[in-house]
Order: structure tokens, then sequence, then C-alpha cells
């Protein structure tokens, strides 16, 4: 059997995607393998940095495919997802053809349909995908669909359910095989239950412990068992604490080769005040953790997991003493 092709089983994806390294637990293997085999798109949504676009990356080079990404913004319409016509080459079309003499009706007639044909079609990742002409399927990546507007998810509807794109002048074109699909969505808004319904869809929540030094181990190799062990454990500690954005697998893969470069062995208040801004995004966040919150937590990783790492002095530069009262937040 070819090494790009589908995988056979749900513990043949779980394997195959675990030799690229991308770490899935079998909730969302099956998921995966259901969309491969029944040719349906996968709609994954959770929080930000827990593997949703990679998911998509591994798929491409699992399978041999090549990625298409459509990455989703505010303002987003069908001339920057799917096509566009090349109006200035038509403008100069019609100019040369005037040049030349081209004034009779048949010639006039000829120029419109060579106009709108695919010579002056630019084509954009949603028809690059379903193009016809593809050697083989791309795996599409539809990435943070809620950060587009409403109405955009209307012009996926077509796509999403017959893999084909009308345009108007041109007539429609449909893909001779399926791409694989996957959307991801963030959550900052609901999607339409109308594109939810012609996709597979899977919550993809923050790892387990297992699961999460596992991930770890993988994409920073030369990692200590005792620095990994101790990271994972503050990282799953500091998720249950009602922050503004929680810190997800790229944090905790960011703070791991930040506190690598620093050569630490084990965490010690210090270097985890000195690194807050790889591991948490807002101000609000890395002032409630620089006090005694974040001592709090080192206990109970210690306690926990250990080794003990040897005590160390206040933080320098006039920062709050660990262990003592949390600073109070700016009115």
């Amino acid at each position: 059997m070819s090494d790009t092709a589908l995988p056979t089983s749900i513990d043949h994806t779980l394997a195959r995607l675990s030799a690229l390294d991308y770490v899935a637990d079998r909730q969302l293997a099956t998921c995966v393998y259901l969309a491969l085999k029944l040719q349906r798109p996968l709609f994954l949504e959770g929080e930000p940095g827990t593997g949703k676009t990679e998911i998509a990356r591994t798929l491409a080079t699992m399978l041999g495919r090549p990625l298409i990404r459509l990455q989703c913004y505010e303002g987003l319409d069908l001339a920057g997802a799917a096509y566009e016509w090349n109006y200035g080459r038509q403008m100069m079309e019609i100019r040369l053809a005037e040049a030349t003499g081209g004034g009779a009706k048949e010639s006039r007639d000829a120029l419109a349909n060579e106009l709108f044909s695919e010579r002056f079609l630019t084509k954009r990742a949603l028809l690059q995908a379903i193009d016809p002409a593809n050697p083989v399927p791309p795996v599409l990546l539809i990435d943070e669909l809620d950060r587009a507007d409403e109405p955009f998810e209307a012009f996926l509807l077509e796509v999403l359910a017959d893999y084909q794109i009308t345009i108007p002048e041109l007539g429609t074109v449909k893909a001779s095989q399926p791409p694989i699909v996957i959307l991801t969505s963030n959550r900052t808004r609901e999607i339409h239950d109308a594109v939810k319904r012609r996709c597979l869809y899977h919550w993809v929540d923050f790892p387990d412990a297992k699961r999460e030094l596992d991930i770890l181990q993988r994409r920073v190799p030369g990692i200590g068992p005792a620095l990994a062990a101790q990271i994972v454990a503050f990282i799953q500690k500091l998720r249950s604490i009602e922050l503004t954005k929680l810190p997800g697998i790229a944090e905790t893969i960011d703070w791991t080769r930040a506190l690598m470069e620093l050569d630490t062995l084990v965490l010690d208040p210090q270097v985890i005040q000195d690194t807050l801004g790889v591991l948490l995004k807002y101000q609000d966040d890395i002032a409630r953790m620089q006090g005694s919150e974040a001592a709090r937590l080192l206990d109970q990783v210690r306690r926990e997991v250990g080794p003990q790492a040897p005590s160390a002095p206040p933080p320098e530069g006039g920062g709050p003493a660990w262990g003592g009262p949390a600073p109070s937040r700016p009115a």
C-alpha cells in the first residue's frame, strides 16, 4: 500500500498522524477517518492554539497532497476567496481589438466570448481547490471561519455540498475528485447551522497532561524529563484559572523553547516571571500571575511532580515578591 493512500482504520489513522508527530485523541482520529472515507468536510472548533490548523498541514503531508489555505478575515468576499475577473487584462484586450480594426459584429461577438474565458479568470483558493485539472485533490483549509462576516458563509454552501462553484459568465466548475476540506473556528461567534450540517463536527479541546507531555517531547526534542513534567503540570493548572486567553499547545511549545534557550533545568519563580510574556498574551493575565497566584501553582507543581527546585530570591528590578500579595489591577 502506498504511503500516501487513505488510512484503512481509526487505529491506522492514529498511527499515521503520530508518525508525523501529531498526537491526536481517538475522537479526533475517528472524525478524520470518517471525513476521508465519506468525502465530507471536517469542521473543527475550539480554543486558539489547540492544533486545529496543524491537522490540515499534517493531513497534506501524510497523504502527499498540496495544501491550499484560505485565511478568513473581516470583509472577505467571493473575489478574495473564489475568483475574480482580471479587468485590467480585459481592457487591454478590448483596446488591442479596437486598434487592429475588430469592429465587425462577428469580431465583437468573438471578443465578448473571449473576454470571459478562463484566460482572464484569476483563481483564488476555493476555485483552485476544485479545479478539475488538479492531478490530485488537494487539502483545502478554510481557516478561522469565525473571522469572516456571516454573509460569506453563504458562498461556501455550494462548495461544501457539491464541491462546485457557479460562475455566471462561465458556467459551473465542479471538482473531478472532491478535495479534503478542513474548516476551523475559534468560536468568537457562532457559525450558521447550514454550514455545520454539511460537515462532520469535532470540538478540539486542550489535551490532558499525558497527551500534552507526549506532544511536548515530540515537538521540543532534547527537553529534560523534569522540566517537561513541570511545564505540563504548570500549564494544566494555569488553564483552570479564569484568564482572558488560556495558553494553548502552541504557547506551551513556545514557552518550552524559550526556557531551554535560557538553560532552565527546573521551573523557578524568577524564570516564570521573566517569561510570562511568552505564555500569556494579555497584560491583565500577566499581572494576575506575577504574584501569589503563580507561586501557589508552582508550589502545587513541585509537590506533585518534583523534583524540588532550589529556593530562589525575590525577583529583581522591584517586581513583586513571590508568595506576596498579588498586585492590584489598575482601575
